[in-house]
């Protein structure tokens, strides 16, 4: 979906919260909407690309808004905890590590299709750092391994849960699931599968075309059913990622300063060096709920040594810190 000249003036003329809005509404109406299923993966890369116009702006003339997003943008962390708070009877929740706004299209498609009353369908944003584990400390728990076995104790905002973490197939998952009153569940698909496809050759394509797939197989509906089952189900991300292979190589001393700070990353905790003096920024520093960082900005990536990835997470981007919040019923 073009910008219009709204959204544009939002960005440079309201307050932050105004602003970071009018972008939340934005991501939703672009990526909410459905994708066909002959040639999927082709209208991810579409919409992918056609966000770069206001990825641009974000790191150009409208940079500024960044070190706001933390304190204005409604967060799913928090969206999680109001859930679980004001959520009576059954309940659960169900994180798919760096699930993506490009895929939410398919699990809006299959839950109406299969029956489900959609009571949200929210756009909101990831913790800073974009990773996973000031996700998890931002619920309670000292990282993600901590959910695995019920072994998260009592010791996270979450009380009474059933914690589980898991990488298996999801009709093995089916089986990890009771009766339990109120359930959490993490599961480390697709960021498994983000990693195994950010190499040369590989990609956004390939990881659109299997998280198609696994999105609208009845194994992945049957784990979703299982969890839903005598429970409000919330399905959510911990972060989002940049498909990096469709971005911007800097080059000279720009590439030069970005590998010396960031290798082949996109954030790095803050030394307390002199940041770089580029007009407009290529990077900010960030002081976060969980640490002071540094972050590449926008839709920047450099050659390295060992290739940067053409999947990853971390930076500043809206696909990386802004991800999907559903709530279903059945």
């Amino acid at each position: 979906m073009p910008l219009t000249s709204n959204i544009l003036s939002a960005l440079t003329s309201q307050p932050p919260a105004s602003a970071w809005a009018v972008v939340a509404g934005h991501l939703r109406d672009t990526f909410f909407a459905a994708i066909p299923n002959n040639g999927a993966e082709n209208e991810v890369v579409v919409r992918d690309r056609g966000l770069a116009e206001l990825d641009n702006v974000l790191s150009g003339s409208a940079w500024d808004l960044w070190p706001h997003f933390e304190a204005v943008v409604p967060r799913a962390s928090q969206g999680i905890l109001d859930f679980w708070t004001n959520t009576t009877g059954g309940k659960a929740i169900l994180i798919l590590d760096a699930l993506s706004l490009r895929e939410a299209p398919w699990l809006l498609e299959q839950a109406q299709h299969r029956g489900y009353t959609l009571h949200r369908s929210e756009v909101r944003g990831a913790e800073l750092p974009g990773d996973t584990t000031p996700f998890a400390r931002s619920l309670g728990f000292s990282q993600r391994s901590a959910l695995e076995n019920d072994g998260a104790g009592a010791a996270h905002k979450l009380s009474g849960a059933f914690t589980a973490c898991s990488n298996l197939p999801w009709k093995d998952c089916v089986e990890m699931i009771g009766s339990q009153p109120a359930v959490v569940f993490w599961h480390h698909w697709p960021d498994e599968r983000l990693h195994d496809l950010s190499g040369p050759g590989l990609g956004l394509r390939k990881l659109a075309k299997e998280a198609h797939a696994a999105l609208i197989s009845d194994d992945f509906w049957s784990f979703v059913d299982r969890l839903a089952t005598g429970r409000r189900l919330v399905i959510t991300s911990d972060h989002g990622y940049a498909a990096c292979g469709e971005f911007h190589d800097l080059a000279g001393d720009q590439a030069n300063y970005m590998k010396s700070v960031f290798k082949s990353g996109r954030s790095a905790v803050k030394t307390g060096e002199t940041d770089a003096a580029f007009v407009p920024p290529i990077d900010l520093a960030l002081t976060s709920a969980h640490s002071a960082h540094q972050y590449v900005l926008g839709r920047n990536k450099w050659k390295s040594a060992s290739g940067y990835p053409t999947l990853q997470h971390g930076g500043l981007s809206l696909l990386e810190l802004f991800v999907p919040f559903l709530e279903l019923s059945k």
